[in-house]
């Protein structure tokens, strides 16, 4: 490029500058054979040589501007031979050496030299044209350059109907001026002299900017300047001669008319190439229109489900809880209305979600466009890892349910056996202080005070007897604190209670004894009868309350293998019963015998038994009890073997289902990773083997709902483990999910293919010959490879990789550097490698079109060229144009068309 600017201004174009490129070689033909006289023709008035110099120098500014550049004097400007270069690097394209920078005579004629040669380089012959008269500032001279160079760069490649340049460009105006009246194109001087050819050119391909049924043909004045003026304004054609200067003139230069008209041409030519273009860019943007629909809707979706698993995680994560089993089952049926109703459908949206965003990005490398990125917080791994946390929530809720209930239970039980212990303790306890601080031994007599002390030693061993029972009482108020009983506070103080009386009355117990021993030597005899009795009669009695406190005592069991034991433990007791009665028949005996030997001695008793209040009554009665309770603690045995029984029978029921679903479910699994990798036959083939597998998957759902209900029968008879099977439900549920996410998107996968192979023109033969090329690479058959398998695979198809190479490869294939690289990734590249995309340079060039050549585009010309809709799209997206030609208004598409696909800044 000539630099022509010294301070620091250069100027760039692309091969799409200038009239009519650079490709053009050879001789000009005949024409230019006409034009060797030019010394003669030169010859001519001041009139043309005015016409010719005001339209030359209007046709090199029109161009010279894009360089930001211009000439006033076209003898003076261009004998230095800068500009000159400069204007051939513009309207060719093409870059020429480098100029000298030196301001002596043989610089200057050494750059016009190079201006010379590179226009004798395109095939036009210079007649008695050289660099000393261009120096020198000849007009006739550098008139015939500038004359030759438009003949070349904007006449010679003009074609209508196999006629070329000046003949070309005549029959083009004949087609394009035949429907107008008073207009009849036969040449380029005294055809045009009226003004109509000009604005019925204008006319036929802009009508809006021409009025023509106004015009005169005896105003050619104003005809001239009308066509004139409105195609400086509207169609970028500089003004390049006078009106007057024509209309006076005899005979108008035929080559300022020519240089003029030609102008018209290529301003009009370009309208096809800017259809083109538009319809391009349209294309282009209805894709990343449609690709941002897409993301926006992908945002949408994802949003809604992380909120929702937001929203559902603080719930599941909820630890606080109830006070009765009431409430537990309560919260335990909203988290299985939670599972049947709530959560399926948000599976599905997760796995949609999946396949949409799969989806979006096969997409978008199809339409050569970056992937897409989610905004932060919303990845496809975002939602997996909510996901995760949500069914770690699930399954910690569900087990802290189940445990709840059973510490519940195990409360209730607690608190019912701490209240029956309790409340026989108080029983027994009631009237023994009282008893203890009576002083009846004051005013008694000898007998009687023998008969307190062995009354008093039977009451300390009936003391000790309850020892265990308060111990009890104690360690089960433990254990109820201990597992957090929401009535601890009354148990407390009732436990309280209890042993603060006990301990009084150890106190009062040892204080009467020394009291009763202070008058030991004073008293006789006691009835040795009613002693024993009282001796035997105490343990017993305290035996009897404690068998029927077993036989009362409430039990939870959970396996057939516990209620056999209790029934075991139950039959041993039984067994026990025939010694007891005859130990309570000894007792009675006693009792008898010292009634006999009262009344055959003629002694009168008291009444009851000095010793103990355990009457033979008493014995009677709770021994009644006894019997009485044994054959209900036999029915409540039996009642809890058979409700065992059937929980045994729902425990292999549903280990019998479990234990076919889950190694289906496993087979199937496998069954699709086979299918997967394999993949015989069209995709189409494949996709409806897929979808009617996927079929079979789902008609086998109702296995899966028998054994749901099931389940739901073992929660409800609070069945906490299965030693018959190793699947649990959840495994199930989590077995059978995945199972429908595997084969969705596999179908997916092979549906993104198809959409790759239609869009990319590949062929079933070439789908197949990929498969079968990655899966003798893949040799783990698990549908990716590592980056040393994916190298050998590019080796065998043909690529020579150096590591730079590869690099760059593996980050189109693996942009997220996994370090492996999938089948369709796979697809992707060698799709892009063999078969053509629109590209940012293809959507700038087209740009560039629209812009009339220009850096920078505006508004107005977005909206004239493109469909409403997307022209405002383009003007919302880009940024002004901030280059040394920037122009009010200027936007600048060079950015907005590689942010289009991802790439940097040109």
């Amino acid at each position: 490029m000539v630099d022509y600017h010294a301070a620091n201004q250069a100027y760039q174009y692309g091969p799409s500058s200038g009239g009519n490129g650079a490709g053009g070689g050879g001789s000009m033909g005949d024409y230019m054979a006409q034009e060797d006289d030019w010394d003669r023709d030169l010859l001519l008035d001041p009139a043309w040589e005015k016409q010719q110099r005001k339209t030359f120098t209007a046709w090199c500014n029109s161009h010279l501007r894009k360089a930001g550049t211009q000439i006033e004097n076209i003898d003076e400007d261009f004998r230095d031979g800068l500009k000159l270069m400069l204007l051939l690097e513009v309207i060719s394209g093409e870059r020429l050496p480098k100029p000298e920078r030196g301001k002596m005579r043989v610089h200057k004629i050494n750059n016009v030299n190079k201006a010379l040669d590179f226009i004798a380089s395109k095939g036009v012959k210079l007649v008695s044209i050289g660099a000393e008269e261009i120096v020198d500032g000849n007009a006739k001279m550098t008139l015939g350059m500038i004359w030759t160079i438009i003949l070349r760069f904007a006449i010679q490649d003009i074609s209508v109907e196999e006629t070329s340049a000046k003949e070309g460009l005549l029959l083009w105006c004949q087609r394009k001026t035949a429907p107008y009246k008073n207009v009849n194109v036969q040449n380029f001087h005294i055809s045009w002299k009226d003004g109509l050819a000009f604005n019925a050119l204008i006319h036929r391909h802009r009508p809006e900017l021409i009025e023509y049924d106004k015009l005169r043909k005896d105003d050619p004045v104003t005809n001239l300047n009308n066509a004139f003026e409105v195609a400086e304004k509207y169609l970028d054609i500089p003004k390049m001669l006078d009106a007057e200067d024509i209309v006076n003139t005899a005979r108008p230069d035929e080559k300022a008319i020519m240089t003029y008209v030609s102008s018209f041409y290529h301003a009009f030519s370009g309208a096809q190439k800017a259809e083109t273009a538009a319809n391009r860019i349209c294309k282009v943007l209805a894709v990343n229109q449609e690709n941002e629909h897409l993301m926006e809707d992908y945002e949408r979706l994802a949003s809604d489900l992380l909120e929702w698993i937001r929203r559902t995680i603080p719930w599941l994560e909820d630890r606080v809880p109830q006070k009765t089993i009431q409430e537990m089952q309560q919260k335990l049926e909203d988290f299985r209305d939670y599972r049947r109703v709530h959560k399926p459908p948000k599976v599905q949206e997760k796995c949609q979600l999946e396949i949409n965003f799969n989806t979006l990005q096969t997409k978008l490398r199809l339409s050569n466009r970056p992937a897409f990125m989610p905004s932060e917080g919303r990845m496809v791994s975002d939602i997996n890892n909510g996901w995760q946390h949500l069914e770690q929530a699930e399954k910690g809720y569900e087990e802290w349910l189940l445990n709840e209930i059973r510490r519940l239970e195990r409360l209730d039980h607690l608190a019912e056996k701490f209240r029956q212990k309790a409340s026989i303790h108080e029983a027994w306890t009631d009237g023994k202080e009282a008893m203890l601080k009576h002083r009846d031994y004051e005013t008694a007599t000898l007998s009687d005070i023998k008969a307190l002390i062995r009354k008093h030693e039977a009451f300390e061993s009936d003391l000790a007897a309850h020892q265990d029972r308060v111990e009890q009482i104690a360690a089960i108020a433990q254990e109820l604190n201990e597992l957090d009983y929401y009535d601890s506070h009354n148990v407390n103080t009732r436990c309280q209670k209890i042993c603060d009386q006990w301990d009084a009355l150890g106190s009062l117990t040892h204080s009467r004894r020394e009291a009763l021993e202070k008058t030991e030597k004073q008293l006789e005899t006691i009835d040795q009868l009613h002693l024993e009795y009282a001796k035997r009669a105490a343990p017993f009695n305290n035996w009897m309350e404690s068998a029927m406190e077993d036989l009362q005592d409430m039990f939870i069991v959970h396996t057939i293998e516990e209620i056999e034991g209790l029934i075991s433990a139950h039959d041993q007791f039984k067994s026990t019963l025939p010694d007891a009665d005859r130990e309570r028949e000894a007792i009675l005996a006693i009792h008898k015998e010292a009634q006999r030997i009262a009344e055959s001695n003629h002694i009168k008793l008291s009444g009851s038994n000095p010793y103990t209040t355990v009457t033979p009554q008493i014995i009677n009665s709770k021994w009644e009890k006894v019997q009485q309770l044994v054959p209900k603690r036999d029915h409540a045995l039996l009642e809890e073997q058979s409700k065992q029984q059937s929980n045994e029978h729902l425990r292999r029921q549903f280990a019998s289902q479990a234990n076919v679903v889950g190694p289906w479910i496993q087979t199937k699994m496998e069954e699709i990773g086979r299918i997967s990798i394999e993949m015989n036959g069209t995709l189409e083939d494949q996709l409806s083997h897929l979808k009617q597998y996927e079929c079979s998957i789902v008609d086998y759902k109702p296995n899966l709902d028998l054994l749901e209900q099931q389940h739901q029968l073992i929660q409800e008879a609070l069945i906490f483990d299965n030693k018959h099977t190793n699947y649990t439900m959840e495994h199930i549920r989590v077995g059978w999910e995945q199972l429908l996410t595997t084969i969705a998107r596999t179908i997916n996968e092979v549906e993104n293919q198809i959409l790759t192979r239609d869009a990319k023109g590949i062929s079933q033969e070439q789908m197949q010959e990929f498969r079968a090329s990655f899966n003798h690479f893949d040799k783990k058959q698990t549908g990716s490879m590592d980056s040393d398998d994916f190298r050998a695979l590019l080796i065998s198809t043909g690529y020579s990789l150096g590591d730079a190479e590869f690099n760059r490869i593996m980050s189109v294939v693996d942009p997220n550097h996994s370090g492996l690289v999938t089948f369709q990734a796979f697809i992707d590249f060698m799709s892009r490698e063999t078969t053509d995309t629109d590209t940012a340079d293809q959507v700038i060039a087209s740009f560039k079109v629209l812009a009339g050549d220009k850096n920078f585009i505006t508004a107005e010309e977005l909206r004239r060229e493109l469909p409403p809709d997307q022209a405002e799209y383009c003007i919302a997206r880009m940024a002004p144009y901030q280059g040394p030609d920037a122009a009010p208004g200027a936007l600048d598409y060079k950015s907005f068309s590689t942010a289009l696909y991802g790439e940097s800044d040109l």
